[in-house]
Formats: structure tokens, sequence, C-alpha cells
């Protein structure tokens, strides 16, 4: 992984590399129920949270603490319709072993990211500063030729310096942007910018709307920052974190491509962050429990579920609760929301389809397919750019994906011959051809016939499609943080900085507006509770003997 050594500026930001370069299926043993349901005599605020991914986990964690600190009772439910926690970011067992997991998704976090990296010491799980366990060589690739090649020497000044002989002050002004760039964004978490209720209007305050209103190409042409810096370093970074090019990703998601120090990620996975979450929240934790639909009688709100039983045996119910948390998009939860019950549904926003592909193999990248001479050292971590020849909107361009990985040697379980495991992004599946390309050996046809003991040159072989992030147009406005009284949504976050992070600053911040509102509330019922009282000893004050 690149931000764990000294290409200062590629790599990712606030979650790292998103779901890139790192937003199991069996990683660990899901159950349908974990802690209890309340009693029905329970008097506490009932608060359901749809989705137990970053937003909808740090929403049940800060909730209980924020909650408790307060002197106010909650009773939390999380619907979870995977049968896994973690959202996006997810591991898969290399050859279906539970001593190799991988990561799926988001993979990556760094220093400023206070939250993943104060909970994860919380929890006592272990950190380790790189995805890749090898000596890295890392090239930028445009399909044509390398635009730039740097080994890990150890050397950083050395390194420092030959990044400023090819590209002059261009590497210098643009960690000043993105430190002061970054710095605006960090007063989220601080009062008087934190709690939030309108992230459009904290944008603005943060003076970060000119940031997210341009594109990073315009932003950095506004600072001063230009080709080829920004089209062979920068835009590598956007590629490989969003899958979009500088022309269209906005410029505050572009500098968040550029903050990588301290980039680390948890051994074993990243969705044990949000596993501790949970826990530690005393949530009732619903796997496998899918949300259909969303009304409102008699000031509660009404959640229908469906979920299968081991049998497969469908069931659904119906539960009410007096807070409703939506943490995950609208446009993908299928939920059918009664009609009228929120100010404004939020907008169908494009995602980036994203293909991501696990597969190990004895060979090692063939340097012929990219150009390079047969004894030439191929890059172990490849990034790829567009061509000059290419227009802004070429999408993936001639490169034909946006990274390839060399992640660490393993060892095939059927054959025990040392092998080596890799990981590809592209916006469309790979084929046999593809893959023979980059091994420089036959691949079989049907990917879907390769086996550990088969003697191909592809011995495992797990792709999978994630809606991975948004498309990070340019935009000044975002979604409330506020739907409807009593019922949030932590979503809106992704078409500003979409990251493991700050949709776990979302659910912080959702967190926190829950129990400001219950206090509110309180306070206005005890107001009232005053007020019927005043009048009865004013009434039975007004009461003269003779009426007695």
């Amino acid at each position: 992984m690149y931000a764990g050594w000294n290409l200062v500026l590629v790599g990712s930001a606030l979650c790292g590399q998103s779901l890139g370069f790192f937003w199991p299926f069996t990683a660990f043993a899901a159950t349908n129920a974990i802690n209890t349901t309340p009693e029905a005599n329970y008097t506490g605020r009932r608060v359901a949270i749809i989705g137990a991914g970053a937003g909808g986990s740090s929403t049940a964690y800060y909730l209980q603490q924020f909650a408790s600190r307060s002197g106010v009772e909650v009773d939390i439910t999380v619907f979870e319709r995977a049968s896994y926690v973690g959202g996006r970011s997810t591991t898969v067992n290399a050859y279906g072993d539970p001593l190799e997991p991988v990561e799926l998704g988001a993979s990556i976090f760094v220093d400023v990211n206070t939250i993943l990296k104060n909970s994860s010491e919380k929890f006592g799980l272990k950190a380790k500063s790189s995805e890749t366990e090898l000596d890295e060589v890392l090239g930028i690739w445009n399909g044509e030729t390398f635009v730039y090649m740097q080994k890990d020497s150890g050397w950083y000044w050395w390194d420092i310096t030959k990044l400023l002989w090819k590209y002059g002050l261009a590497p210098i002004r643009t960690q000043r942007l993105m430190k002061s760039t970054v710095a605006k964004f960090l007063k989220l978490y601080e009062a008087p910018f934190f709690p939030f209720r309108s992230l459009s209007g904290r944008a603005l305050d943060l003076d970060l709307i000119p940031v997210t209103s341009l594109t990073g190409e315009q932003y950095l042409t506004n600072n001063s920052i230009g080709a080829p810096f920004s089209t062979d370093i920068i835009q590598a970074s956007t590629r490989v974190n969003y899958g979009q090019n500088l022309a269209v990703i906005h410029g505050l998601e572009t500098m968040v491509c550029m903050a990588i120090d301290g980039a680390m990620q948890i051994a074993g996975g990243n969705w044990q962050i949000f596993d501790s979450m949970l826990k530690a929240s005393n949530a009732t934790t619903l796997l496998n429990s899918t949300v259909s639909t969303i009304s409102r009688t008699g000031g509660k709100y009404n959640i229908k579920t469906s979920s299968k039983d081991a049998a497969g045996k469908l069931s659904t119910t119906e539960q009410p609760f007096d807070t409703i948390v939506l943490a995950a998009p609208f446009q993908y939860s299928g939920i059918d929301i009664e009609e009228g019950l929120v100010k404004h549904l939020p907008d169908n926003i494009p995602y980036v389809k994203l293909h991501v592909t696990l597969f190990a193999s004895p060979k090692r990248l063939d340097p012929t397919f990219f150009g390079l001479k047969p004894d030439a050292e191929t890059p172990t971590s490849i990034l790829t750019t567009l061509a000059p020849d290419e227009p802004p909107s070429a999408g993936v361009g001639k490169a034909g994906f946006f990274s390839i990985s060399t992640l660490r040697p393993i060892l095939n379980p059927k054959t025990l011959r040392k092998e080596y495991l890799y990981k590809v992004f592209s916006p469309k599946a790979l084929t046999s051809e593809f893959l023979s390309g980059i091994l420089g050996a036959p691949v079989p046809v049907d990917l879907t016939t390769i086996t550990a003991d088969s003697e191909d040159a592809i011995s495992w072989y797990y792709p999978h499609v994630w809606n991975s992030y948004p498309v990070e147009h340019p935009r000044v406005t975002f979604e409330d943080s506020e739907l409807a009284r009593g019922f949030y949504y932590t979503s809106g976050m992704e078409s500003f900085i979409s990251t493991m992070e700050t949709n776990a600053l979302m659910g912080m911040n959702v967190a926190q507006l829950i129990v400001d509102d219950y206090l509110q509330v309180m306070e206005e019922e005890r107001a009232k509770e005053k007020t019927e009282q005043q009048k009865f000893i004013e009434e039975e004050d007004a009461i003269t003997p003779d009426e007695l």
C-alpha cells in the first residue's frame, strides 16, 4: 500500500483508498440476533437503525454513550439485511481459509481518522500499516507507458528529491493545499460546528462550498497545480480511490485522496471496528433482516421487516419505534416509505459500479504486457491514468483498469506451492484474455472452473461488484441529517466525502442530534407537566369555603 512508504502524495485520505487499494461474507459467525429484545413494559425511547455499516454502527455506539451521559434511556435495534456487520467494509477468505482474510471493501484509514483510530485502540484491535507484504515498486501506467515509477527505498528525502526533480513545486503546493482544505473539514468534529442538522449549511460555514463546487481539475488549476503532476499522480489517486478522473470528481474529494499520513488497517478486517461498536452499544442487532416498509401511526414509526430462518422459512414482523435512522443509501434500500411521511426523499444519485477481483497465481505480473522489456522489473502495485491523447471524459481509458496490486505471498493449500495474491479494480468484469495478458500465461476461458489443484495460471478467483461510492460531481447542496421529526439519515455524507470515517462521523452526529431532540422533548414534557400542576393548584386555591 503506497501510503505506507514515501510516495508522500499518492493514496487515499480520510478512509484510505475508500474501496480502492484499499466504502467476509463469511468472515465471522453471523447470528440472527445479538442481545435481547426489550421487555414489554420498557419505558425508554426505542430507536431503530437500518444498516450495520460504518454509519449505523457508529450511530448505535455513540447514541448509547451520549444518552447515558445525558440520563436518557434508549433501547436500540439495528436491522441489517446482510448476514454480516460492516457494510462495504468486509473481507473474504482466500481459498476459503479463515486464516487468509482479504479486504474486499474499504480497507485503509489514516491518522486524522480519529473515530476509527480511537475506536480500534479502545477495542484492542491490532492495526498494521499496509495491505501489502512485499517490497513495493509503484508504477503509474497510462495504457501505453509508465509515467512514474518508484521503489520503496526507505530513503525518504531521496524519494522526495526525485519527485521534486520531476514535478517541480507541484507536490509541495498540493501538500499545502490538502492540509489547509482538510483542516477546514476537521472542524466538523468540534463545537460550534458539531453537531449539525444541515451538511450544506456547515459546508458553507467552513468555506468548503468553493471546494465542492469545482472539479478537482478546476480546484487544482485555481491553486497553480497542473499537469503533469495533476494528471500523473493526483489523477491516479482519484481513480484508485473513487474510479473517477479529475474532470469529474469534486475538489474536496480530490484533496481527501491526497491525505495519506499514517495509513493503517485492522489485522483480520476493518469490519471488526463496527462489530465492536455494535457490541459496545448493547444494541439488539438483527442480521438477515430486511426492512420493507416504514409508516407512522399514533405518534410512532412502524417498521415492517422480513427475515429467513436457518431452514429458509420467511417470516415478517412489525414493530413500533420512537426514532428511525436510515444508515444506508436510500436508493438501494428498497424501503417503501409512507407517502407524506418525510419532507423530502433523498435524491437518486449515480454510483460507481466497481468490479473488485481477487485471485491467486504462481505467476508474477508480465512486464511485456505493460510495454517493458521481458527481463524488466514489473511494479508490484500499478495505478493508472489517462494517456495524453485521451479526453478527460474517457473514463477508465486505454489502461482498462484502475489498479492492480500484488498483496502478499500465499500458500496454495492443495499444491503447497508459493503463490501471489492479487487485487484488481476495474469498471468491468475481467476477462480471461486480460488475465492471461497480465500474467503471461493461459487462463481458462471459463473462470468458474478454476480450482486450487488445477495447475492453471490462476488457482483461486473471487470477483465482486460494488455500488461503491457516488460519482462525486461538483455540488453545493447535500442531503440533510433529518428527513422528518425523529427520522434521520446518514448517507447524505456520501456525496460530500465518501469514506468509512466520514460515515462514522455522520453516525456520531446523528446520535448527538437524537439525544438533543430527546432532551428538548423531555424539557417540553416537564414544562407542560409543571404548567398543568400550577393550573391545578390555582384551581384548588380558587375554591371558596362555600363551594366546599
